[in-house]
């Protein structure tokens, strides 16, 4: 079944433009809802958001639509994505809702769906929910309809939560810590969480106002962390994205330290203490062929799969492992949450700097990475990918790099964007293959 609305992280878009409006999440609820309504138990869901103004309209309608079907809803207030995974299955919750876009700027919102397990819906689930969205949905009797209340203790249920992913031995004393919270979800949870665990902490992007989430702070605007860093003279800078689900890190020097380097460091570590699974890391096919060659020169593997957080956790769960993620930050820890969480890799990365006792620049570059160069082209509408001309470039690129390196051409799952990437051993080859596809593709979409 083609998706209207679900794309590969739940639903995001333009918030009251488009389809993403306070109607859409009303239908949302009611459909997700219905969806779910399983057994004779009183049935609750879990809503949290991120600190952007649209959060309250998307809010309101989704709890519309979730008590208009006989769900009792728990709203948290603004928490990271995983945080809303976590209370979903703590809670025992049979559905968690997660309204963000991420990383996307503050126009944009989003909706994200958890299980009670946990996880991400699955295609099936999502597909059913689309099906149901198009139809009339049963709405409950008067006497069934449910409730909608907040929780004050959810953020401390959160910090509690992810302080247990490190040994109870770990402290940061002695670090300086600058923590970029991009205005977003963590702008209170995670600088507590560090504090508490006793580094020094000099937090930027920890001000929203609704609509300055990802505006020049963040894990896609590392400027920001870099100048805070060598201003202070911290140890380490750590960059969240909106949503918190993901971390990009930046040593004492301001050099950035991406997911891939994170998720060598991580793997290494757990290999050398046995508690590696899987025998190796998967990781989506963005990630950069150097983390392939480290990685085998251990004797590890690297499962490679789509783009999309959830595409690398239905691996992970496949196959065993507890090590995933993306270059993009996303890293996900099955031993400790269900999604990619940015503040538990962060306490992860900060324990091995301890631990360690390297500089930041000495422990986090693992592997020197291939050159690598990604780049993106607007389009309007059609499928510029069956263009003849941008089939025969892509063709001619591919027989470039054969042997010496790698090709990755995909639509966004989020954005109108055909999205290049080439790898290889000589950047300028990968500079040259990229440039060609990209302006066959911007010629055919002229």
């Amino acid at each position: 079944m083609a998706r209207k609305f679900f794309g590969t992280d739940g639903i995001r878009g333009r918030a009251n433009a488009g389809i993403l409006t306070a109607e859409l999440a009303m239908k949302v609820g009611q459909a997700a809802g219905h969806r779910f309504l399983r057994g004779e138990h009183k049935h609750r869901v879990i809503i949290g958001k991120d600190t952007r103004l649209s959060g309250y309209m998307m809010e309101n309608a989704l709890v519309a639509g979730f008590t208009s079907v006989g769900m009792d809803v728990i709203l948290t207030g603004p928490l990271p994505t995983p945080a809303i995974a976590l209370l979903t299955r703590e809670m025992r919750a049979d559905l968690g809702v997660m309204i963000s876009a991420s990383h996307n700027a503050f126009p944009d919102n989003g909706i994200k769906l958890f299980g009670p397990n946990g996880f991400k819906l699955s295609d099936e689930d999502e597909e059913a929910i689309e099906g149901l969205m198009a139809s009339a949905i049963p709405l409950a009797e008067g006497k069934d309809v449910g409730r909608a209340r907040r929780i004050e203790d959810s953020r401390g249920r959160y910090i509690h939560a992810v302080k247990n992913s490190v040994g109870e031995e770990v402290r940061f004393d002695g670090l300086k810590v600058v923590i970029d919270c991009a205005n977003g979800a963590a702008y209170q949870v995670a600088p507590t969480a560090i504090w508490e665990l006793g580094a020094k902490i000099f937090a930027v992007g920890v001000e929203p106002n609704g609509v300055n989430i990802n505006d020049k702070v963040g894990s896609t605007a590392l400027e920001t962390v870099k100048a805070k860093v060598l201003a202070e003279g911290a140890d380490i800078g750590l960059a969240l994205d909106g949503d918190a689900d993901r971390l990009i890190v930046v040593d004492e020097k301001g050099e950035t330290v991406d997911g891939d380097q994170l998720m060598a460091l991580i793997a290494t570590r757990l290999a050398e203490s046995g508690d590696l699974r899987g025998g190796g890391v998967v990781a989506t096919v963005m990630s950069n062929l150097g983390l392939e060659r480290y990685l085998d020169g251990r004797g590890l593997n690297l499962v490679r799969t789509g783009v999309g957080d959830r595409y690398v956790l239905e691996a992970m769960r496949a196959g065993g492992y507890n090590v995933g993620g993306e270059q993009s930050g996303h890293i996900i820890l099955l031993d400790h949450a269900t999604t990619g969480d940015g503040t538990i890799a962060a306490l992860q990365v900060l324990a091995e700097l301890v631990r360690s006792r390297k500089r930041a620049s000495e422990l986090l570059h693992i592997f020197d990475p291939v050159p690598q160069l990604l780049k993106n082209v607007v389009y309007a509408g059609g499928d510029p990918l069956a263009d003849p001309d941008v089939k025969a470039a892509i063709a001619d690129g591919e027989r470039a790099l054969a042997g010496r390196g790698r090709l990755v051409i995909r639509k966004s799952g989020t954005e109108p964007k055909i999205r290049v990437m080439a790898e290889g051993d000589d950047a300028g080859e990968v500079e040259r293959v990229v440039d060609a596809i990209c302006d066959a593709v911007t010629k055919a979409t002229a």
